[in-house]
């Protein structure tokens, strides 16, 4: 049976303390609007044998004027409907007033928040790190699950934990994606019939493109990923940005990197009124 919380006190209340856990006590945050990528975190987390901790909370602080924060889907019921099918222990869904201050003074942030979904949403990845902190704090998980698909969070995440040393650990799971490989969004509501049509063509266009991104072929990398872009564009998609980054420091590669060296390939289009993001690892043999 899921317990629903919606107060600090009741959080304090519910949750054992560290010393008094049977077994390890995971969380896994979401933005609610929960589909099938969010339960496959939360199975992880019971398939690695912890109790679970999930919260719905659309955080204000992410979001910058203009964007979507007044129509991001809003689906508490089905919500936690979904978490109670999936067995969680705990459903944390507060209010913002109960843990976002009216004035916020204290960021959190990193060179990496300022690049690729960080230079088109300035601010909101301290306003990520700032939420994502904040549940670490009242929660005191001893693991956390973040799906890969937002890779650039994780990332700034993975980071915040290390350098901040939070005493727990980040498990990432893989993207979660339809049969035809778009990555699962709650955003993905907003694409209308045909756009939803054209959606999976961002990863596989994606997916072309590292396939002839192989050592012999002597690309010059800002050409290739100019291609990748015109061919977006003649699909329907106006790109906001394609990058190619070294997974340890998530800084763009560039022509004098080591060919030998792995790579992460990252994507931004938008498709209408719609923000679509993806990437798709590049191994070794393909760099």
């Amino acid at each position: 049976m899921t317990q629903h919380i919606t107060t600090l006190r009741q959080l304090r209340d519910a949750l054992p303390l560290p010393g008094a856990r049977s077994r390890p006590l995971s969380l896994v945050p979401t933005m609610g609007a929960l589909h099938e990528g969010h339960r496959s975190l939360v199975r992880k987390a019971r398939e690695d044998g912890a109790q679970v901790l999930a919260t719905v909370f659309v955080n204000p602080l992410q979001f910058g004027p203009g964007e979507d924060f007044d129509r991001y889907p809003r689906t508490l019921g089905s919500d936690l409907a979904a978490l109670e099918e999936e067995g969680v222990e705990w459903a944390f869904f507060p209010e913002a007033s109960e843990i976002v201050p009216k004035n916020p003074r204290i960021r959190i942030t990193h060179p990496v928040a300022e690049l690729y979904c960080g230079a088109s949403r300035p601010g909101h990845f301290e306003g990520v790190l700032s939420i994502v902190s904040t549940f670490f704090h009242l929660v005191g998980p001893d693991r956390a699950y973040f799906g890969k698909k937002d890779r650039q969070q994780l990332f700034l995440i993975e980071q915040m934990v290390r350098e901040l040393l939070f005493p727990l650990e980040i498990r990432p799971v893989e993207t979660f994606r339809e049969p035809d490989g778009l990555a699962m969004s709650s955003r993905n509501r907003y694409l209308t019939k045909e756009e939803r049509r054209i959606a999976p063509e961002l990863v596989r266009l994606m997916t072309e493109a590292r396939d002839i991104y192989a050592p012999e072929s002597q690309l010059d990398r800002l050409g290739w990923m100019n291609q990748l872009k015109y061919r977006l564009k003649e699909r329907g998609f106006r790109p906001d940005y394609v990058a190619l980054v070294e997974p340890r420091t998530f800084l763009p590669l560039d022509s004098e990197d080591p060919p030998e060296s792995p790579a992460i390939l990252l994507a931004a289009a938008w498709l209408g009124t719609t923000r679509l993001i993806d990437n798709i690892d590049i191994p070794a043999r393909h760099v």
